[in-house]
C-alpha cells in the first residue's frame, strides 16, 4: 500500500505532457525570441536616435528667424563700433545713422552709443527720455561684446534683447554700441516657426533669452534633471527626459551664436516617416512574447486534441477493464491520429485475448471444481459404504474385543467420510472452515459415541473460532480431533463422576498465525490412587502423535486429579518446500 501511495504521489508530482511540451517549445523559441528582442531594441534605439536628429533639425530650422535677427543685431553693432569713431563727434550725423538703421530693420527698436563715462552720445530716437540708463552701467561699460535681457523704461517698459559691442581705439575702451531687439518679436517668431516644438533661447550662464510664451511659467519647459549651463557645455546634442511640468519629452540643443546664444527645443516622444509609433514600439518589443504565448496555446490545444484526450479515453477504458468490464469491441476514439489508433486497436485486441483466456480459464476451473466435488462425493460414498460393511461385520461378530476394534476403525472411517462430505458441500474448495468441519465430527464421534460406549450422556462443550485452513491441513486435524475425542470418551470416567462426565473441545488462534487445539475431559482419582488403565493397544496415542507431526505442531498433555488435558499448537501457514 505504501509503495502504491508513493508511486501515486510521484506520478502527480511529475509534470504532464502539455507542460513538458510547453517547456520544450519555450527552450526552442527562446533563442529566436532573444534575437528578436535584441534586434527590436536596437531598431528602436536607432529610430529614437533618428527622432532626436529630426527634432534637432526642426529646432534649428524653427529658430532660423530668431538666429537671423540676433546675428543681424550683432553684426550691425559690430559695424557701428567700427564706424562710430568717425561720427561720434557729430551728434546729428551719429543720430541720423542710428535712426536710419532702426528704420531700415524692423526687428530693431533702438540703437545708441554710450561713451566710457555712461554719457549717451547719440541714439536712434532723440525724443526718448534716457535718464534711467545708469541702471545699465554694468552691461554698457563691459569692454567685451555681450547680450542681456532688460525691460527698458524709456521704451514703455518693453522687454528687449540687447546686443552690446565695445568701441576700441588703439586698444583703449571709448564706449559701447547698443542695439535693442523687442522680445515680443522673437517670441512670436519662435511660435510661428514650429507650433509642435517648444523652443527657448538661452545663454551659456543659464539665462533664458526668449521663449514662445515669455511668462512666469516659461521655465516649465526646461529639463528637470539638467541645467542650462550644462547643456551649453555639451553643445549640439539630443536627449530624452522629463521637463519641469513632469512630461516626458525629447530635447535638442544647438548653438545659434557661437558661445553666446543656444536654442533648446523639445517635443513629446513621437516619430514620423519610417519611424514607428510608441504603440508599435511596445508591440515590437513584446511581439516575441506574444508569439511564444500563441505557440504554447496552439501546442497545448494541438496536443490536447491529438494526443491527451485520446490518452485520457484510453485510461478510462483501462480503469473500466480493471473494474471488470471486458467488452471494448465497440469502443471508439474520436478521429484520433493513426499512431494513437494503433494503440487503441492493440488495447482492444489485448482485452479480447485476455477475456477469451479468462473465459477459458473460468471454464477449466468450473470443470475442475465439478470433477473435484465429484471425487469428494464418490470418496464419501465409498467410505460410507465401507462403514456400512463394517457395521454389518460388527453386528455379525459375537466377540466383544473384535466389536470394539471394528467400532474404532469404523469411527476413523466416518471421520474421513465427514471430511469429504464437507468438501463436497463446501462453496470454497481452496480453504476449509475448521469450526464447521470439526463441529460435524465432534457431534458424530462424541455425542453418539458416548451413548454406545458408556450408556450415559456426556456433557460436551465446544468453542470453535471461525478459522480457515487448507484442505491438506483439514485431514490430519479432523482425524486428530476424532482420535482425541474417542480417547476422551473412553477415559472420562462416566461411572465414577458424581456430577456427570464432561468434555471441553476448543479451537482458537493463540497468536497471529498459530492455532491451538485443546481437548480436556473429566476424570475421577483420589490423591495417590493409581488410575486403572483401560485395555487398549495404544494405537490412538500413536495416531495422535502422527497427526500432530503432519500438522508441523507440538503436543502437550497434562494429568490432574479431576481432568486430563491435551493441547496441540500448529502454524496456520505451512512452510514451503524448497525446490530441488
Amino acid at each position: 500500500m505504501t509503495d502504491v501511495t508513493s508511486a501515486t504521489r510521484r506520478r502527480f508530482k511529475r509534470p504532464g505532457l502539455a507542460l513538458q511540451l510547453a517547456f520544450v517549445l519555450s527552450l526552442a523559441i527562446l533563442p529566436l525570441g532573444l534575437i528578436s528582442v535584441y534586434q527590436t531594441y536596437k531598431l528602436i534605439e536607432e529610430r529614437q536616435s533618428l527622432s532626436g536628429s529630426a527634432l534637432l533639425e526642426e529646432t534649428q530650422q524653427a529658430v532660423s528667424v530668431a538666429r537671423n535677427v540676433i546675428s543681424a543685431a550683432a553684426s550691425t553693432a559690430e559695424t557701428l563700433s567700427v564706424t562710430m569713431p568717425a561720427v561720434r563727434d557729430t551728434p546729428e550725423t551719429c543720430e541720423a545713422v542710428l535712426a536710419r538703421i532702426v528704420r531700415q530693420n524692423r526687428d530693431f527698436i533702438f540703437a545708441g552709443y554710450v561713451d566710457n563715462r555712461m554719457g549717451l552720445m547719440c541714439s536712434s530716437d532723440s525724443s526718448l527720455d534716457l535718464s534711467g540708463i545708469d541702471a545699465l552701467e554694468v552691461e554698457l561699460l563691459n569692454p567685451a561684446p555681450g547680450l542681456f535681457v532688460r525691460s527698458l523704461d524709456f521704451l514703455a517698459g518693453r522687454a528687449t534683447l540687447n546686443v552690446t559691442v565695445p568701441v576700441m581705439e588703439n586698444g583703449v575702451f571709448r564706449g559701447t554700441v547698443w542695439v535693442a531687439v523687442p522680445l515680443v518679436d522673437l517670441n512670436a517668431a519662435l511660435t510661428r516657426a514650429a507650433p509642435d516644438v517648444d523652443l527657448a533661447l538661452f545663454r551659456p550662464g543659464g539665462e533664458v533669452l526668449a521663449t514662445e510664451e515669455f511668462t512666469d511659467d516659461r521655465r516649465s519647459m526646461l529639463p528637470v534633471e539638467t541645467t542650462l549651463d550644462t547643456l551649453a557645455v555639451f553643445g549640439r546634442h539630443t536627449f530624452r527626459g522629463y521637463n519641469r511640468a513632469g512630461q516626458l519629452r525629447d530635447f535638442a540643443v544647438a548653438p545659434i551664436v557661437e558661445e553666446e546664444v543656444f536654442v533648446l527645443g523639445s517635443w513629446a516622444p513621437r516619430h514620423q516617416g519610417l519611424l514607428v509609433t510608441s504603440y508599435a514600439e511596445t508591440l515590437a518589443l513584446y511581439f516575441p512574447i506574444f508569439i511564444w504565448m500563441i505557440a504554447i496555446a496552439v501546442a497545448y490545444v494541438g496536443v490536447h486534441r491529438l494526443v491527451i484526450r485520446h490518452i485520457r479515453r484510453l485510461r478510462s477504458w483501462m480503469r473500466l477493464y480493471a473494474q471488470g468490464q471486458t467488452d471494448f469491441a465497440n469502443a471508439k476514439l474520436d478521429n484520433p491520429p493513426l499512431e494513437v489508433e494503433f494503440v487503441a486497436e492493440a488495447f482492444r485486441a489485448m482485452t479480447e485475448r485476455l477475456s477469451e483466456q479468462d473465459r477459458r480459464r473460468q471454464e477449466d476451473l468450473e470443470e475442475k471444481t465439478v470433477l473435484l466435488r465429484e471425487v469428494h462425493h464418490r470418496v464419501k460414498n465409498n467410505l460410507q459404504l465401507i462403514a456400512s460393511m463394517m457395521n454389518m461385520q460388527i453386528r455379525a461378530t459375537s466377540n466383544p474385543g473384535a466389536k470394539h476394534l471394528l467400532r474404532r476403525v469404523q469411527d476413523r472411517v466416518m471421520a474421513l467420510s465427514a471430511i469429504h462430505r464437507y468438501l463436497y458441500m463446501a462453496r470454497k474448495l481452496s480453504m476449509v472452515r475448521a469450526d464447521k468441519l470439526l463441529d460435524d465430527i465432534i457431534e458424530q464421534q462424541v455425542a453418539l459415541g458416548s451413548l454406545e460406549e458408556a450408556g450415559h450422556r456426556i456433557a460436551v462443550s465446544t468453542k470453535l473460532d471461525p478459522i480457515e485452513i487448507t484442505p491438506d491441513q483439514s485431514v490430519p486435524l479432523s482425524l486428530l480431533v476424532a482420535e482425541a475425542s474417542i480417547n476422551a470418551v473412553k477415559h472420562c470416567d462416566v461411572d465414577k463422576s458424581p456430577n456427570g462426565a464432561w468434555i471441553n473441545i476448543a479451537l482458537q488462534e493463540a497468536e497471529p498465525g498459530v492455532i491451538s487445539l485443546s481437548v480436556v475431559n473429566s476424570r475421577v482419582r483420589a490423591d495417590g490412587e493409581e488410575r486403572d488403565q483401560p485395555e487398549g493397544t495404544g494405537l490412538g496415542s500413536r495416531l495422535i502423535e502422527t497427526f500432530v507431526i503432519q500438522l508441523n505442531g507440538t503436543l502437550e498433555t497434562a494429568e490432574e486429579n479431576d481432568r486430563f488435558e491435551l493441547h496441540v499448537t500448529f502454524p496456520l501457514a505451512w512452510p514451503q518446500e524448497a525446490d530441488d
